[in-house]
């Protein structure tokens, strides 16, 4: 019995070979988008990973000098005291086109790290002498010891595949001379095993700062928000391919009712049809799924690079760029694939269990169970206020979130209706019979489309929210760009001896030397970066406050208050007025706000005469320099020239904007990606819904074919059925996509990034998609218009010989 029942189960497939590939292809689709995200997610958390296990990051406790570098005299002298320390030398190495990091460390001191046991144990071990004596040598990843080889300035290279890709290894010795920093050191890691009864560290280095490895926020940390919006965006498209599921399982459903009655009438139980359905279903959702797989790693190696170089660029994280197959992702893939088609197919499942055994047979009688377009309709509008409630009385990345999910699903919901009552109103203009019946066909064909138009609306909002999104950001960031970057050179000297020597050199050149210093603090949110700025029209004229008290520059260049970024405003909620401990002695009003897009770390800007006060001795290698624009370029080669610095050194205003707009236009290349893959998903829904409707069609042509209308008016009337809906639509997708912008401006990205952005409207970008979608509308339509071109004479009047 159950070998015939499975046979007639997938008779069903065999007659409609489109519908079934129409199933593959959605769950396919939805489990192609979603892996790709969790495939690019899983490979850089397992980047961070294996960065951290190379590098031993964030076992340790740390001490830090706020002024700068470490003096070597204050590492031997703790070293005499008894304190277990290791010296670590960190810095940027331009080596052709490629920027690496270089990290020094005292090899004698430094705990084994995976990189040096592995060259150690290899077939031919370098001497250890060799390692800490001149010239060194540098340990690095396969890739980046090739391009290393060529450089006969550089010290023996020792590949080992234990290192990130952008990293050289080496002792502190080797690092002073590639990075020109001689007797400096970065930081010192203390090691977990201390003597006892050794001095305190207040006693022997009251100038440093111990830093508790638990309080230091890593990789994974700092890049959480971003990977929670890949998913969320991710999920998305997830759920718009859901609706082909779901629409496909429904109509085969539906299809199926007379065979289901036959068996059952046979003496087959409606249990055993249920388990066996659900069988069939889950063997579906695996070649789907696995299928999906398939796409989505292919889709992930094309869109991690641009990933990568964003991680990189806004968090310093340690992404390689590489896919790597993991066990575990497929797993996931496979899980989700099931779980989302049987998740599609729960309700059909749910009315098929309690289908009376004598019910009708056909998609109108399968349609005609379905009553609760009220309960749909109240269900969508409690999902809308169901998720402003959730924004406003909770707070959090996660909060965010489900009211954007709230909304759009709520939405979803209600469009059925609203698109039967727009037609509704259409209809009562209507004054000929031929209008009429359009409009009436149209709300008859709803309930077979509403799906699919589900999925357009949704695809058409994410990418009204998302474009509005990225436009007004990239529109705020340019502008910002324009105020922050106000120099028109900006170099870096070799150490403090170079930048004194620069600035006096350029000060009877120019018009000003606005020296760049800093030092990094520890704060309750996190590192804080501390700035000291001179008094110049520059900052005063540009800089991009957006909330202040009065008299805000006067104050901060006395020494009597302080500025502070939107992260850390809002990280701590610190506003003008409120006071900011810097130093346990030092307490400053803060006097503004300004916007620091693309930083994930707090700031803060005191005058330069506070910053000596608190941290004295403090780098200054750096400087912006303000002369006029024309003079830019040759001044830039005349710096290099004299003072010998490499190109990097000195980059120009127009250079660095180039260079930051780059990074920000890579930053959102996969949601752009997820939103062109995601609409195209919604045309494809579009496209099967008309085709596995198609037969359904002909009882509700022919009558009218009968009265008059030629096959060429009705294949129009489909095609503008088809676009008109789409139109529709598309016009209540607009305001739901604003809303959507809205909340990934003010909502989202305040809690993911710390900044909250102005909106700005693009009405042309709007009119592009519009037009997009009834491009998209009148091909999906196409096919099924020509069908009914092409349909034989003889097979419309074949309707009226049966009872239906």
């Amino acid at each position: 019995m159950t070998w015939a029942v499975t046979q007639a189960l997938l008779s069903h497939w065999r007659r409609h070979r489109l519908q079934l590939a129409t199933l593959l292809i959605g769950i396919a689709l939805a489990t192609g988008l979603w892996s790709a995200v969790q495939a690019i997610n899983a490979e850089a958390r397992a980047s961070y990973q294996r960065a951290s296990d190379q590098l031993a990051l964030g076992r340790y406790d740390e001490l830090r000098d706020p002024s700068g570098p470490i003096p070597l005299a204050r590492y031997v002298a703790l070293r005499r005291a008894g304190w277990q320390v290791a010296a670590v030398l960190e810095g940027s190495l331009q080596v052709g086109d490629r920027r690496v990091q270089v990290l020094g460390v005292d090899m004698v001191t430094y705990p084994a790290l995976p990189a040096v046991t592995q060259v150690e144990q290899s077939d031919t071990p370098p001497d250890p002498a060799d390692m800490l004596t001149a010239p060194g040598r540098l340990l690095a990843a396969p890739d980046l010891a090739q391009t290393l080889g060529v450089r006969s300035d550089f010290p023996p290279i020792l590949p080992s595949d234990a290192l990130p890709s952008d990293l050289i290894l080496t002792d502190i010795g080797v690092a002073e001379t590639l990075l020109n920093q001689p007797g400096q050191i970065s930081r010192l890691i203390v090691l977990p095993d201390q003597p006892m009864g050794i001095s305190p560290l207040s006693e022997i280095a009251p100038d440093l700062e111990r830093i508790n490895a638990s309080t230091r926020l890593d990789t994974t940390q700092l890049t959480d928000s971003f990977h929670l919006n890949l998913t969320a965006f991710g999920l998305l498209s997830f759920a718009v391919g859901l609706f082909i599921v779901h629409g496909t399982v429904g109509l085969a459903f539906a299809q199926r009712r007379g065979m289901i009655r036959t068996l059952r009438a046979l003496g087959v139980s409606m249990r055993r049809l249920v388990w066996m359905i659900t069988a069939e279903l889950t063997l579906l959702a695996l070649i789907g799924g696995a299928l999906g797989l398939i796409l989505g790693f292919f889709l992930a190696g094309a869109l991690l690079p641009d990933v990568a170089a964003t991680l990189r660029g806004l968090y310093g994280a340690p992404v390689d760029g590489q896919m790597r197959l993991q066990p575990e992702w497929v797993v996931a893939g496979l899980a989700i694939a099931l779980a989302g088609t049987l998740l599609a197919s729960g309700h059909a499942l749910h009315r098929l269990s309690r289908m009376p055994l004598l019910s009708g047979a056909g998609l109108q009688a399968w349609r005609g169970a379905a009553s609760g377009r009220r309960a749909t309709v109240l269900i969508g509008l409690t999902l809308i206020a169901g998720g402003f409630v959730t924004a406003y009385a909770l707070e959090g990345l996660v909060a965010g979130f489900a009211m954007v999910a709230g909304i759009l699903t709520g939405a979803a919901l209600v469009l059925p209706a609203l698109l039967s009552f727009a037609l509704s109103l259409l209809q009562r203009g209507a004054r000929g019979p031929v209008t009429q019946w359009v409009w009436a066909d149209m709300r008859a064909q709803l309930p077979g489309l509403s799906l699919a138009l589900m999925a357009l609306l949704l695809a058409l909002a994410a990418n009204i929210g998302v474009g509005t999104m990225v436009s007004s950001f990239r529109l705020t960031f340019t502008g910002w760009l324009d105020q922050r970057l106000t120099s028109e050179l900006y170099v870096t000297a070799a150490d403090d001896q170079q930048g004194q020597q620069i600035a006096q050199w350029l000060d009877p050149q120019v018009d000003a030397v606005l020296p760049i210093r800093s030092i990094e603090l520890a704060h309750l949110s996190g590192p804080l970066f501390l700035y000291g700025i001179v008094d110049h029209q520059s900052y005063r004229q540009n800089w991009p406050l957006i909330a202040s008290s009065d008299e805000v520059w006067d104050r901060v260049l006395a020494g009597e208050a302080v500025l502070i970024n939107e992260q850390l405003a809002r990280r701590s909620n610190l506003w003008p007025g409120d006071d900011l401990t810097l130093k346990p002695d030092q307490t400053l009003t803060i006097a503004g706000v300004y916007s620091d897009y693309g930083n994930p770390t707090g700031q803060a800007i005191v005058s330069m005469a506070q910053l000596d006060r608190i941290a004295p001795g403090a780098d200054t290698r750096r400087f912006g320099i303000r002369l006029a624009p024309e003079r830019a370029t040759e001044m830039a080669q005349a710096l290099r020239d004299q003072f010998d610095l490499p190109r990097q050194a000195v980059v120009q205003q127009a250079a660095m904007k180039a260079q930051s707009l780059a990074v920000f236009d890579k930053t959102f290349v996969v949601t752009s990606a997820l939103n062109i893959l995601t609409l195209g998903v919604a045309g494809f829904a579009i496209l099967t819904s008309l085709l596995t409707l198609w037969t359904q069609r002909l009882p509700q042509i022919a009558p009218v074919w009968a009265l008059g209308l030629t096959r060429a008016q009705l294949a129009q009337i489909e095609l503008l059925r088809s676009v008109l809906l789409a139109a529709l639509t598309a016009v209540l997708a607009l305001p739901l996509g604003l809303v959507l912008a809205w909340a990934l401006l003010a909502v989202i990205n305040v809690q993911a990034f710390g900044w909250r952005l102005p909106m700005y409207l693009f009405p042309e970008d709007w009119a592009y998609l519009f037009a997009l979608t009834l491009l998209a509308a009148f091909i999906a339509a196409a096919l099924p218009a020509l069908r009914l071109l092409r349909l034989p004479p003889a097979d419309l009047l074949k309707v009226f010989a049966y009872e239906r």
